[in-house]
């Protein structure tokens, strides 16, 4: 057994750890292990753990202090005011991206029976939040990984969202189909990034993270072939990384898109990118 005996009691537990990881790191670990709330936590501190509950403890806070990912660790992690599993076979959602979503609910919100497509669903957080807050939509999420694709669907159906999911490279498995809305979180971070090293990146999924070239490949495919995946007035969405806004508007105005317009999350980086297939005043996305 690592770091105590069946005597330990909760608080004592969560306090030896301290200097290890973030305290609010240790109490969800422990939270998730024991099956308690933080309610529960809070009014039982001096609950006793077994030998076996303190073991399964520190290995947590041993993977946790290696740099993996507490949501990994937990297997959940909250997006838009719902919980979605998570595996490292899918990136972890952002709060970042809840801007696409409220992005897409606006134009969503103009429209009739609208049909919506999610490139590079991963754990279908933005898919699944789209059908769950606008029924009427009729949503379809992509991803080339079955394994990402198996956590989309199992997020799906217990949240409630319906939605349909193909295994696809971006649009090919796709002729033929036109939808009102295009949302995409593409691998946008430029291999070689520093950032791929730090804050529990390693732990996720290259292929959901970076493109292996200068970070906008992804996106250029997809500025690409959007026309021919978009009804007339049309709307695309792009997330993208905090310096490439620019780059991004550049590659839509060189295409068949007009209304270009970026947006910014709660931190006042610049993160969405997004445009109209026509030049009509009406279809603009969102005030």
């Amino acid at each position: 057994m690592s770091g105590g005996g069946a005597s330990q009691t909760l608080r004592a537990a969560v306090e030896q750890v301290r200097r290890r990881v973030p305290r609010l790191d240790a109490r969800l670990l422990i939270q998730h292990l024991l099956g308690i709330t933080h309610a529960q936590y809070l009014a039982n501190p001096e609950r006793t753990l077994t030998a076996e509950q303190v073991e399964a403890f520190m290995s947590l806070v041993l993977r946790r202090e290696r740099g993996e990912p507490v949501a990994y660790l937990l297997g959940e992690k909250d997006f838009y005011s719902r919980t979605f599993r998570v595996t490292p076979d899918v990136l972890i959602p952002r709060p970042d991206t809840e801007l696409i979503v409220t992005l897409a609910l606006k134009r969503l919100k103009a429209l009739a029976w609208p049909k919506v497509l999610d490139l590079g669903t991963g754990s279908g957080a933005i898919a699944v939040t789209l059908a769950c807050e606008h029924p009427e939509a009729s949503v379809t999420a992509v991803d080339v990984s079955p394994a990402a694709l198996a956590v989309a669907r199992s997020n799906a159906e217990s949240l409630g969202g319906k939605v349909s999911f193909v295994e696809s490279d971006w649009f090919a498995a796709l002729a033929g189909e036109r939808y009102d809305v295009i949302v995409a979180n593409p691998p946008y971070v430029a291999a070689r990034d520093p950032h791929l090293l730090q804050d529990g990146l390693p732990f996720e999924p290259d292929l959901a993270l970076t493109d292996g070239a200068d970070g906008l490949s992804c996106i250029r495919r997809i500025i690409d072939s959007a026309p021919t995946f978009l009804v007339a007035e049309g709307v695309l969405l792009i997330e993208h990384g905090h310096d490439q806004a620019v780059a991004v508007r550049e590659l839509l105005a060189a295409g068949s898109y007009a209304n270009i317009s970026t947006w910014q999350d709660l931190s006042g980086i610049d993160r969405v990118t997004g445009a109209c297939l026509a030049k009509v005043d009406t279809a603009k996305i969102a005030d």
